[in-house]
């Protein structure tokens, strides 16, 4: 016999009952995890997997629970309301849970509104945001973006709970950490935010499908992209197609060819004609909007005391799409038209005299356009004109050249706006835990179909209290902020009549708070900066609720 038998037929063993020991291991989910803030004077729940028939053992408050995974291996643990405090620690057979707080949970959702970062508003916010993100008894498990089309899902791999710290404070949601900070002011209880929003998302993306059966054709759709198959063949094709009119924009794109590329810094431009930056001659032609690429180049005056500084370049808002260069070398670009574009100069690259700003903007569809009343400038220091820093102005005459025009780009499917997709990737798996309410901020990509936003939004709401099993849950409805040019007197009725319809949803249905927001608006930027007002309004709203304050 082999001399070493013995020994494979010990490490076959060992590495059987090492490998039964880790499934017998207690599985938690990503919600029930170190730093969570639990809902304070609810029953609450605690849930996770593990082999069927496991005894669960959870110890918490100097008290402990008992329960076992059933045939599936599911089990859940309900404790009873608790008082607001911490923090605490909590066992699960061996998970050691730490840091743990009771105090008010938040479910904020919606769109792109909901989600838009602190990072988004330091334009407005800079010196409190600087001054004042240091809240350990505030916390945000921010949900990542996940649709699924066959079943409700059970978890949220990824995530986890984030205190409010320096450090953490530009990824929590704006409007969120505004409430946040403001409730924790009048309530001095501990604050979660279950941060599960998406840009863009229309309603019935959030509403399960038991929830959509009185809309059929959501439905309908729904079961459309059931399959995998169709969603992989279309990311495919379209994937295809995107990458065929880059190509083509690029070959075709004179400013990147001729022996000296428009951006350089020596590339003699004064063939090109002049335009102001915010004139529309540029954009359109005889046909209509001129789509592909746009280049524009503006020389500036540099001091002596700027030079060789580290600047931060402000271009505003682009539609769709922009590369800049400065002197001729690449700084930055973003490729949508909603980010604020905010591009670092390194140090040594402006030098005394005479500079060249390029830009190359890319539209894909539609009028393209520098977004009026948007800064464009170059800050110096800590780009705080305000405080004595200087700047240069960008504004006025540029000069341009089209590169190349092309037909509008390929569509692309989003498939997490489909109907029932959200609430099955990041919404069913958060059913279990308890929350005070929610703050809804939602409706931009529903105002074409406003007429029948009142029931969906009522549906969602129904839809959600039953799964929650919270019949009386609160919502926070956020009215839309005003938007559009004064001249766009459609689209502006459309946002006014979507408000009305947000208002009757609020009269109609019990528990349902609709929160000022069209006074907060800007006609030229979809996402308003001022979430502070607008998280001082929900959290007013909020502190009164009943049980809240205690």
């Amino acid at each position: 016999m082999n001399k070493y038998w013995f020994l494979k037929v010990g490490l076959v063993v060992v590495c059987l009952c090492l490998t039964l020991w880790s499934e017998a291991k207690v599985k938690l989910p990503a919600l029930v995890s170190d730093g969570m803030v639990l809902q304070h004077g609810q029953q609450l729940a605690v849930w996770g997997y593990a082999d069927p028939g496991e005894t669960i053992s959870l110890t918490f408050l100097k008290k402990k629970y008992t329960s076992h995974a059933d045939a599936k291996g599911c089990w859940k643990i309900d404790l009873p309301a608790l008082k607001a405090g911490g923090p605490y620690t909590m066992s699960i057979n061996e998970i050691q849970l730490k840091d743990i707080l009771v105090g008010n949970v938040w479910l904020c959702s919606g769109q792109s509104n909901m989600e838009l970062p602190v990072a988004r508003v330091t334009d407005m916010f800079r010196d409190e945001i600087s001054a004042d993100s240091d809240y350990p008894m505030i916390r945000q498990f921010k949900v990542p973006l996940r649709y699924d089309f066959h079943a409700p899902q059970t978890d949220v791999p990824g995530a986890s709970w984030k205190a409010l710290t320096p450090e953490n404070s530009m990824s929590f949601s704006a409007l969120a950490y505004f409430f946040a900070k403001d409730l924790y002011a009048k309530t001095r209880i501990p604050v979660g935010i279950i941060n599960s929003s998406v840009g863009g998302s229309p309603v019935e993306a959030w509403i399960s499908e038991e929830g959509l059966k009185p809309f059929p054709m959501y439905l309908n759709e729904k079961h459309i992209y059931e399959s995998d198959d169709l969603i992989a063949t279309m990311r495919q094709e379209e994937g295809k197609k995107s990458h065929a009119w880059n190509v083509a924009l690029y070959r075709g794109d004179a400013g990147l060819h001729e022996s000296t590329p428009w951006y350089a810094a020596d590339y003699d431009d004064a063939a090109w004609a002049q335009t102001d930056m915010f004139a529309t001659e540029w954009a359109s032609n005889e046909v209509g909007p001129v789509n592909g690429s746009h280049w524009f180049r503006k020389d500036i005056q540099v001091s002596g005391e700027q030079a060789g500084q580290k600047a931060t370049l402000r271009l505003g808002c682009v539609v769709d799409a922009d590369s800049v260069y400065v002197n001729g070398t690449f700084v930055g670009t973003v490729s949508y038209q909603y980010p604020p574009r905010i591009y670092s100069i390194p140090a040594n690259l402006l030098k005394a005299g005479k500079n060249t700003i390029t830009v190359r903007l890319i539209s894909n569809g539609g009028y393209p356009h520098f977004v009026k009343e948007k800064p464009y400038k170059i800050l110096f220091g800590a780009g705080q004109p305000e405080k004595g820093e200087s700047e240069i102005s960008l504004e006025g005459i540029w000069k341009y050249r089209l590169g190349t025009p092309m037909p509008t780009a390929p569509g692309q499917t989003f498939f997490q706006y489909k109907p029932v997709g959200l609430y099955n990737g990041m919404i069913a798996p958060l059913v279990n835990y308890a929350v005070a309410g929610v703050i809804w901020y939602q409706g931009e990509s529903n105002v074409s179909r406003r007429n029948e936003y009142a029931s969906l939004l009522t549906a969602m709401m129904a839809d959600w209290r039953q799964n929650w099993h919270q019949p009386d849950m609160p919502f926070y409805i956020i009215e839309l902020a005003d938007f559009l040019s004064p001249d766009d007197k459609g689209g502006r009725a459309a946002w006014a009549a979507f408000r009305k319809v947000q208002a009757e949803v609020s009269d109609q249905n019990k528990n349902v708070t609709l929160i000022k927001n069209s006074d907060l608006g800007e006609w030229n930027d979809i996402h308003p900066l001022d979430k502070k007002t607008l998280g001082k309004r929900v959290s007013e709203a909020a502190s009164q609720e009943r049980g809240h304050n205690k």
